[in-house]
């Protein structure tokens, strides 16, 4: 057997040198054994996979690399647990992954735990991870182990165990708490180095809500404190920039229990800033020669039959109603509409490629407990585009699609994403020929673009391959926005027709399209990309005009009045406040510039500009200060 550490090949004779390999483990704080397939193993199985795998070659994983981070936070989570155990007895436990930047357990028990507790809990974790108590693997029976959780009261576990369709299952045992656990772990909790309880909150037992509701503890876990201390101020910089929050504080939006949950209203600024993009986004599309449409709320269910979307969608579509005894069902989705406009007419070869765009409206059921602020609604508004195109064409509307989806993107200060091509599933309509024009057109559409990009083998919908941008924002978190689908099922589902030049009827492939996804969703994003501070063409409010006295108001009225007439977004304060507070309201704000007027500006008919990072400029007149706004606001910066 072969172990690398720290780059280091060793080789190990049988049952010879362990002690030397130990030592060596150690010394690099190895937390666990790779083998070459990939598989990880506790490092107390030395000796047994010396036994079995004399010719395997093992690699030395330590707490640096992403496998060994997620070992520290799966022990992590057990050492929580056995914590909580200890002072609550009558806890009971069910499940504690590691997740991608931290881990959770979530415990049954009467009273949710509080900020004081979460103190309780960590202080007595840093004094059992000091004990240095070694993890241990055990094995036993299947029915052992339901004996033994029944014995101790953890029903949960029981549960799993039962689920389990093995004869055999692994435990690890650590200062006398006992989990059920595939596995590995730190060799002892001393590897433990930096961590932190983060918060505590409900959570459904396997996820359903038909079941009882459990309280979850996050919390993290880093390699050393100073990666912890980063990943903490980044937490902070998030909560700073929630979106929820800077919604509240600057007016933006609200959602309020008797309207409904995950149903939005757009206060006056958001709904200004809402209008800007929608602006932009129909100037865009009419110049891309889409053709914009607009479409029912509703539609008779049968129209959801013939489309699948019942079949498909149903868990996420809401109960018939009955009008004139006929059931219609709210849309969850636009296609069907484009569909019925494309087929209002004959269409011929040389009307191809026909693209329909619509900011179209879809109500879709989201359980309460996905539910979060703008990026997971109940009622939504796509940006939405269908376009029916020959076969050969696919290639070439993908191309122009993805300019046009970068161009979008990149207007709106993402400059930086992540691509994606999603292959034919399991299960799939259509042919296979179909399926590979249609995945090598999105792949060579990639390629000419010079886009890097990963493969999902399997991931593509039922219905078509498709191409995912992720976009990734200032605090460099990646986000799904954009989306290529190609489809063959639903023209084939509507008859849907071209006449070709063979004077024949061929059935055209529909490419669903969204650049930004949804509107409240993208603008969640953008609130927490730029932290509420919106460049100049997107701000709700571009100026503020601020007088320092009151003698100065004629002449301020008259610079609002300027600037209104441009097309400026402008909002006035002339009261008798001091400037200082004048100015930390529309600082607080997050207003771009703010025009402050005093005896000199009125006499000189010069204008003070403060900027939004308090560097104040001075205009001659107010020919050059529009000047300036309009090279920024047509540069869209």
């Amino acid at each position: 057997m072969v172990i690398n550490i720290a780059g280091e090949a060793i080789q190990r004779d049988g049952g010879q040198g362990a002690d030397d390999i130990l030592k060596r483990l150690k010394k690099v704080n190895a937390l666990a054994l790779k083998s070459a397939e990939g598989y990880l193993f506790d490092i107390s199985s030395l000796a047994e996979l010396a036994g079995v795998k004399d010719a395997a070659e093992f690699t030395a994983v330590t707490i640096d690399s992403p496998e060994g981070l997620a070992i520290c936070r799966h022990s992590v989570s057990h050492i929580m647990a056995h914590v909580v155990k200890d002072l609550y007895p009558a806890a009971k436990v069910t499940i504690g992954p590691s997740t991608e930047d931290g881990f959770y357990y979530d415990f049954d028990i009467d009273t949710p735990f509080t900020p004081d507790d979460l103190s309780a809990i960590e202080k007595a974790m840093q004094r059992l991870i000091k004990k240095n108590n070694p993890f241990v693997r055990k094995t036993m029976s299947k029915a052992d182990a339901i004996k033994l959780f029944q014995a101790m009261g953890e029903g949960y576990k029981v549960e799993i165990i039962e689920a389990i369709e093995a004869d055999e299952v692994s435990l690890y045992e650590e200062g006398g708490f006992i989990d059920l656990c595939r596995g590995p772990h730190v060799p002892g909790t001393a590897s433990v180095r930096a961590f932190k309880l983060l918060k505590t909150a409900g959570a459904y037992w396997r996820g359903d809500e038909k079941n009882k509701m459990l309280q979850r503890i996050y919390g993290t876990a880093f390699a050393t404190q100073e990666d912890l201390k980063r990943h903490l101020e980044f937490l902070e910089e998030v909560k700073r920039r929630d979106h929820r929050r800077l919604g509240k504080e600057l007016d933006l939006f609200s959602i309020h229990d008797d309207i409904g949950a995950g149903l939005i209203l757009w206060h006056p600024s958001g709904a200004m800033i809402r209008k800007t993009i929608e602006d932009f986004w129909r100037e865009e599309h009419i110049k891309a020669d889409y053709k914009l449409l607009y479409t029912p709320h509703i539609a008779k269910i049968d129209l959801w039959k013939k489309s699948g979307h019942l079949d498909f969608y149903k868990e996420n579509m809401y109960t018939p109603m009955d009008i004139d005894g006929a059931d219609y069902e709210i849309k969850p989705m636009n296609c069907p509409f484009h569909i019925a406009i494309y087929k209002s007419a004959l269409r011929s070869y040389r009307d191809l490629p026909i693209k329909y765009a619509e900011l179209g409206t879809v109500y879709r059921y989201e359980r309460s407990g996905v539910l979060h602020g703008l990026l997971r609604v109940r009622g939504f508004t796509q940006d939405d585009a269908h376009i029916f195109c020959r076969i050969d064409q696919i290639e070439s509307e993908i191309l122009d699609v993805l300019d046009f989806t970068l161009f979008v993107l990149r207007t709106f200060g993402f400059e930086k994403y992540d691509v994606y091509l999603s292959t034919r599933p399991d299960k799939y309509v259509g042919t296979l020929d179909n399926w590979e024009v249609a995945t090598e057109a999105l792949r060579k559409a990639l390629q000419k673009k010079g886009l890097k990009y990963e493969t999902d083998p399997g991931e593509g919908v039922f219905y078509g391959p498709k191409i995912d941008i992720k976009v990734k924002d200032s605090l460099n978190r990646q986000w799904q926005c954009s989306t290529i689908q190609v489809d063959f099922n639903l023209p084939e589902r509507f008859d849907v027709t071209y006449r070709a030049s063979d004077d024949k009827e061929h059935m055209p492939i529909m490419i669903h399209r969204a650049l930004m996804g949804s509107l409240e969703r993208f603008f969640g994003i953008l609130i927490e990309h730029y932290g509420g501070a919106f460049p100049l063409w997107l701000a709700p409010v571009q100026v503020s005009v601020l007088t320092i006295s009151e003698r100065q108001a004629e002449f301020a009225k008259e610079t609002a009045a300027a600037l209104m007439k441009a097309n400026i977004r402008v909002e006035t304060d002339y009261g008798d406040e001091k400037i200082g507070y004048k100015i930390r309201q529309s600082s607080l704000k997050k207003i771009p510039y703010a025009v402050l007027i005093g005896d000199k500006e009125m006499e000189s008919r010069s204008l003070t500009v403060r900027k939004r990072n308090g560097e104040n400029v001075v205009f001659a007149d107010m020919n050059n200060l529009l000047d300036f706004l309009r090279e920024e606001i047509e540069g869209r910066r």
